[in-house]
């Protein structure tokens, strides 16, 4: 299973799994997890997840936290 991790506009976010069934997650300052309330869908490929993030949250989008970047 793969996950990756991003930035988006100050929060940060996991998502896990394959592009057949992706799950997405909230990670915390403590390391802890929780279910994101929103959903990847399944076409969307591993490349293309930051990108879907970003028009997903561009509404959080502030002069100070501005960009939307993979972290790992």
């Amino acid at each position: 299973m793969k996950e990756f991790r991003f930035s988006i506009f100050g929060s940060f976010i996991a998502i896990t799994g394959t592009a057949e069934a992706w799950r997405a997650f909230y990670l915390g300052a403590e390391g802890k997890r929780r279910p994101a309330d929103f959903v990847v869908p399944a076409d969307i490929a591993d490349h293309e997840l930051c990108e879907y993030l970003a028009d997903l949250f561009h509404e959080n989008a502030t002069p100070r936290n501005c960009t939307a970047v993979q972290i790992s």
